[in-house]
């Protein structure tokens, strides 16, 4: 049957070039794998001002319910320098028992598996007594405003619904089975700026170095900890990412000085109580703090990031038991429940739908030669289909 071969599968989306924003030929290749299943298949592009048009693919298979969703990104992120690669970035090569190519674990190789293992149980069941739909984004890896955010708003608005949706980024850290993502961490980012006087590095009297001051508020960001943790989330944990103050000359006192920071936190706090415990810490840092002795308080600014990514858990027993129960049906293991890394799309998807995240062993993504096991996509490819089956006989019951 068409598209029952991940390995065959992976070759084909790797060779696609599709570097964000570029769609590269993948979205082309992944339709010419689904229709034959049965799928019908669009093709959105999204645009926004000051953005690259983003082509993106919703496929689905069946009218009716239970509705299952796969997520997942054909787009990549550079290869870097082509000339360090053992094996060319959109070659697939395979050597040694490694395929290797952009993308081969983040993530066409979880989305060639996904494919293979729907093919897999038309084959030996028949379709599924609901439906089945991919959701692709060529903009996961970039800006992620013209991807999987406009796509869900695009597909809700024409009336699809979602029962659950499984996500295939590469999730394992060491091998197949260690880990399925149930939620993830917030994340949060700003940029604080101190005003200061410019002036002679030989008179400061008649200057305000800012540095001073900057140095003071990041401090008081990065200690004393947000908190603990929880029992399903790591500490929240902000780090101070840059600071700068444009200042080529070593005999002149800057007249600003900015520092850029991140937090990833837990569900002890939502966005708005973190940036009122952000700014109350900042606030207490400038009064005690001046510049030089006998000057005012440090005077400072806060610009917040556009968009904050919010903490969310996945509690859906049906959709974690049917995946835990399929890893350790195949792999024998049993994957551990994990809220840990980055931020995904599955942060968009939980407003629409329970989401979970499972995939290949991550250890060379975005790497040069990165590389996956073709072993591997054969056991992903066998996991899958044994979730889709436990999936559809749970939302059945």
């Amino acid at each position: 049957m068409t598209a029952i071969d991940p390995v065959a599968n992976l070759s084909t989306l790797i060779r696609c070039p599709s570097v964000t924003p570029a769609e590269g030929g993948a979205l082309a290749a992944l339709e010419t794998m689904l229709k034959p299943l049965g799928f019908s298949v669009d093709r959105v592009t999204a645009r926004e001002d000051g953005t690259p048009d983003i082509e993106n693919l919703y496929a689905r298979l069946g009218t009716g319910g239970p509705h299952l969703m796969f997520a997942g990104h054909t787009d990549v992120v550079p290869v870097g320098d082509e000339a360090a690669w053992t094996h060319g970035p959109f070659s697939a090569d395979i050597a040694d028992g490694q395929m290797y190519g952009r993308g081969a674990v983040d993530m066409k190789g979880g989305i060639a598996c996904f494919v293979a293992a729907v093919a897999r149980h038309i084959e030996n069941n028949g379709p599924p007594k609901g439906s089945i739909s991919f959701l692709i984004t060529g903009d996961e890896e970039g800006p992620a405003i013209n991807g999987t955010t406009k796509l869900l708003e695009w597909a809700a608005a024409k009336g699809e619904r979602w029962d659950a949706c499984l996500v295939g980024e590469p999730t394992n850290p060491d091998q197949l089975g260690d880990m399925i993502k149930i939620g993830r961490r917030g994340s949060l980012s700003g940029t604080i700026t101190v005003h200061g006087v410019q002036g002679h590095a030989a008179y400061p009297h008649l200057a305000d170095s800012p540095v001073r001051g900057i140095l003071a508020l990041t401090q008081a960001l990065m200690d004393p900890p947000f908190d603990a943790g929880t029992d399903t989330f790591q500490p929240s944990n902000l780090e101070v990412t840059t600071i700068d103050v444009g200042n080529k000359a070593v005999n002149v006192i800057p007249a600003k000085a900015t520092a850029s920071f991140n937090i990833r936190f837990n569900d002890t706090w939502d966005a708005d109580s973190l940036k009122a415990e952000i700014i109350a810490r900042l606030d207490r840092a400038a009064a005690d703090g001046v510049l030089r002795p006998g000057r005012q308080p440090v005077k400072y600014d806060i610009a917040w990031s556009e968009r904050p990514s919010h903490v969310f858990l996945t509690r859906n027993n049906a959709l974690i038991a049917s995946l835990s129960g399929a890893v350790e049906a195949v792999t024998g293991r049993e994957p551990k429940l994990s809220t840990t890394g980055g931020t995904s799309d599955a942060r968009f998807i939980k407003d629409y739908c329970p989401v979970v995240e499972f995939g290949l062993v991550g250890q060379t993504m975005h790497m040069v030669d990165e590389r996956v096991a073709v072993a591997d996509l054969e056991t992903l490819t066998g996991i899958y289909e044994t979730f889709i089956s436990r999936w559809f006989g749970h939302a059945a019951d």
